[in-house]
């Protein structure tokens, strides 16, 4: 059983996805400092945040409601990172690792969420498409 957020998997690896995210926006512009770099640390740092907060809520709903804040989060800094590859920020970096970590992070909260709550229809099943 698990006791803390801290021995959750997901958490660990969004923590190593918060530094990885830090060193590749390090090289951005620096008139970026308040634009998408700001915003691109937040997203990422609101991942491992939002697992920490709703696992120390202490119900399922409230733990999945976060979850899915954190799976929202990630879908908002994988739009960030493809600007930032579009404007050739750091385009000495090589983005695939923070892309494959990203991706990582993602499925194993989708699976999470789908595991807490198995009777909630898929997204495209409840708008319809």
């Amino acid at each position: 059983m698990i006791h803390s957020y801290k021995e959750l998997v997901v958490w660990q690896k969004s923590m190593e996805l918060v530094a990885l995210i830090y060193k590749t926006t390090y090289s951005f512009p620096k008139e970026e400092i308040y634009g998408l770099t700001s915003q691109m640390r937040r997203a990422a740092i609101s991942i491992p945040s939002n697992i920490a907060e709703g696992r120390g809520r202490g119900t399922k709903k409230e733990f999945t409601q976060f979850l899915r804040i954190s799976y929202g989060s990630c879908a908002e800094l994988e739009t960030q990172l493809e600007v930032a590859k579009k404007l050739s920020f750091g385009e000495k970096l090589d983005y695939n690792k923070v892309d494959i970590l990203l991706t990582e992070v993602s499925k194993m909260l989708y699976v999470m969420i789908k595991n807490l709550n198995p009777k909630a229809p898929e997204a495209s099943e409840a708008t319809g498409n």
